[in-house]
């Protein structure tokens, strides 16, 4: 089992930029496919990104297309949400989650089996 970690949240001015980092434990990140969606006030948790577990497959919600990046590090059991331009309606907070599936990328809460504490962005205009 594999338990996650989300740091480098905070408060930025729109049109500014933040990382994300989710530290994976417990078990390698290697296995695991790896996604981050965000929860408004309010609203209901929604797809940001995802990443397969080969790096071969990425998705975005169109709401960051062009704006947000997935990436991954395996030997640092870490994937990172590069996020630029940012929105005050990217306000949220974020929630890094995993699943073991093999080869696809999910892009429903239902798709992932872990999820971490979540971390606080606050976009001010």
């Amino acid at each position: 089992q594999v338990q996650l970690v989300e740091s480098g949240g905070g408060l930025v001015q729109a049109g500014g930029s933040l990382r994300l980092s989710c530290a994976a434990s417990g078990r390698a990140f290697s296995n695991y496919a790896g996604g981050w969606f965000r929860q408004a006030p309010g609203k209901e948790r929604e797809f940001v990104a995802a990443i397969s577990r080969s790096n071969d497959r990425i998705s975005y919600a169109d709401s960051v297309k062009g704006r947000f990046t997935i990436a991954r590090d395996n030997a640092r059991n870490t994937v990172f949400l590069q996020m630029n331009s940012l929105k005050p309606e990217d306000t949220a907070v974020y929630y890094c989650a995993a699943t073991p599936r093999f080869g696809w990328v999910g892009t429903q809460t239902t798709d992932y089996a872990y999820w971490g504490q979540g971390t606080q962005v606050t976009v001010s205009s």
